[in-house]
């Protein structure tokens, strides 16, 4: 195709979903108390008054459509080139050829400065986008917190940090540092761990131990050896007399550690042996490691090598014993909170860990700030606040959220600021459907079938005003590199967006499908002059992304445009506030809305 610029539902037959809406009284708006809250009528959680007008929201330009606005998130699909790499253009999509042929396709913007990144280099991820999309504004995300508080100082003058060093310092145990090493700026970037070593090297640290876990996903899908001797050419010009800086474990990100949403705990149970009890097979270098496992697998990705500890015959160069201090340099969440639990929580069953470590333990962030994980932590996170989800809550509108494993928490978590459950469980509903634990190029299709039923269901029930889903497909497909199997998967996110909008056209709603940024668009790399290149991409892209309305009773008197000189992501908000007849909070970033 080419644009251009839980529970399965009770069946009929065979595509035909069971479905039935209750309809909005006078003339489709809807009934007071579900749509508007009266100022005086108090909040969603309890009927208080207290502080209720400040989230009151006020009838919009436009009537409320009469069925569910659905805002469906193709995870990982943009707008590339049509070429041979571009699995979205190579892949059979009928359903979104029509739409976007009958309803148009607004390009926005999903990646850089547009959702809180550094720069307009930095390509867009889930957790930032459907930040973005939740909040309705643009907030400074981790990558760019991370550096202000580096080339500030303050990380560095800070009292979690001075904690960490002091901690070593008093027991002699060295300071560990763990977490995803390249510069793919997603998860983290290799130049904060070089200034914290640097630093802890001025401030008296003699000896420093890094568990580096293999990108290879966000970079290039053999670059490991990259990262890793420029990590060893800041450890030997560090290294003297009085100090002892050594990587001490690694292995590849989706084989170790990097575990998230309960996916797969064996993988934090084999970091966990590696990092803090140094069992492994073991190699006297990293080095050494990484060219022996690719000798032994031939064709493995960065990714997905196996753990392994360095040392020698003495033993292990770093396990992380008692008394140690622990810093986890990842600044984004999904992936670090996993292993925070193992280091901080007293009562833990997801593995054998044992009790709990007496080490001091810190994350360069708060990877939640409702769960307070960690406890202490190096950079305070954006502080993200009046989300959508909670003025809707508040505003007593139903919501649903559904997606698979892999990115239910963004449909949850990320999409209401980084906070964990419910605004008020009486107007949210949330689905989970568990993701395979088997390599996604194997089974592409992932859990597009049961998110569409389970979506179908439950819009079907008759209250549901508002719903989210994201199909991880395109995504998490295009991280393998395998190019036909991303085909395969753009295939199966084209039959669940034709199953939805059907099911939208019959509830009389409408739906904005879009995507939270780029990926399997571009599944070959290119080289310096954009020529592709037979090697393959995995990591995401900063193409545009897709956004359509599709309002096939034709309920809506606007259409999409660029209202604004950049529109992205963040603009979302506004146009679905609007959707469903209200006007949107003066601080969103505008809708995309134009009689």
């Amino acid at each position: 195709m080419r644009p251009s610029t839980s529970q399965a539902p009770e069946r009929r037959r065979d595509g035909d979903e069971a479905c039935s809406f209750t309809r909005f009284a006078a003339g489709g708006r809807a009934p007071r108390r579900v749509l508007y809250c009266d100022a005086s009528g108090g909040d969603a959680s309890g009927g208080e008054e207290t502080g209720m007008s400040e989230w009151t929201l006020g009838r919009g330009r436009f009537e409320p459509v009469a069925g569910p606005v659905l805002v469906i998130v193709m995870d990982g699909v943009g707008l590339g080139p049509d070429d041979a790499g571009n699995a979205f253009t190579r892949a059979h999509t009928p359903a979104l050829d029509g739409l976007f042929t009958r309803f148009g396709c607004l390009p926005i913007t999903a990646h850089g400065t547009a959702v809180g990144l550094p720069s307009d280099e930095d390509m867009g991820n889930s957790e930032v986008g459907h930040n973005a999309l939740g909040a309705g504004r643009v907030f400074a995300q981790g990558a760019r917190l991370v550096n202000e508080a580096i080339d500030s100082g303050r990380l560095f003058e800070g009292e979690t940090w001075r904690w960490l060093l002091d901690g070593a310092r008093e027991t002699g145990e060295p300071l560990h540092f763990i977490g995803l090493l390249s510069d793919g700026n997603v998860h983290s970037h290799e130049r904060h761990l070089h200034a914290m070593l640097r630093a802890a090297a001025a401030q008296g640290v003699g000896q420093v131990r890094v568990h580096v876990l293999l990108d290879g996903r966000d970079v290039g899908e053999t670059t490991a050896l990259t990262y890793v001797d420029r990590l060893e050419q800041v450890l030997a010009a560090l290294n003297g007399p009085e100090r002892d800086y050594r990587i001490a474990s690694g292995g590849g990100r989706m084989r170790v550690t990097m575990d998230r949403y309960g996916a797969d705990w064996a993988m934090v149970a084999r970091g966990w042996a590696l990092h803090v009890r140094g069992e492994g097979p073991r190699y006297p270098t990293a080095r050494a490691a990484i060219e022996g496992l690719r000798a032994a697998d031939p064709g493995v990705t960065d990714q997905f090598l196996p753990g392994f500890v360095v040392g020698d015959a003495d033993g292990p160069a770093g396990p992380i014993r008692p008394g140690a201090s622990v810093c986890f340099f990842n600044f984004r969440g999904d992936r670090a909170l996993e292993i925070t639990r193992a280091f901080e929580d007293e009562a833990f069953d997801a593995f054998d860990r044992g009790p709990r470590l007496p080490v001091r333990y810190a994350g360069m962030m708060q990877y939640d700030g409702d769960l307070k994980l960690p406890t202490r932590f190096l950079v305070v996170p954006p502080a993200i606040d009046h989300t959508m989800g909670e003025y809707l809550a508040r505003n007593r509108v139903s919501q649903f959220a559904c997606s698979e494993t892999q990115k239910y928490g963004h449909v949850t978590y990320f999409w209401n600021g980084n906070r964990s459950g419910r605004f008020d469980a009486a107007y949210e509903r949330y689905v989970e459907i568990p993701s395979d634990n088997v390599p996604f190029e194997q089974r592409p299709w992932m859990k597009s079938a049961e998110i569409v039923d389970a979506t179908v269901a439950g819009l079907c029930g008759g209250d549901v005003r508002f719903g989210r889903i994201n199909l991880p497909n395109g995504d998490m497909v295009g991280h393998t590199g395998f190019r036909d199997a991303a085909i395969h998967a753009v295939g199966a996110v084209d039959l669940a967006v034709g199953r939805l909008l059907e099911a939208i056209e019959k509830l009389r709603g409408v739906a904005l499908v879009t995507a939270d940024h780029g990926n399997c668009e571009e599944m070959y790399e290119r080289d310096k002059r954009g020529s592709l290149l037979s090697r393959p991409r995995t990591s995401h892209t900063t193409n545009a992304v897709p956004l359509s309305l599709f309002d096939p009773h034709g309920q809506v008197p606007a259409r999409l445009t660029a209202t604004v000189e950049r529109p992205g992501l963040s603009h979302v908000a506004a146009t679905v506030f609007e959707l469903l007849g209200f006007a949107p909070p003066a601080a969103f970033d505008p809708s995309l809305l134009a009689p």
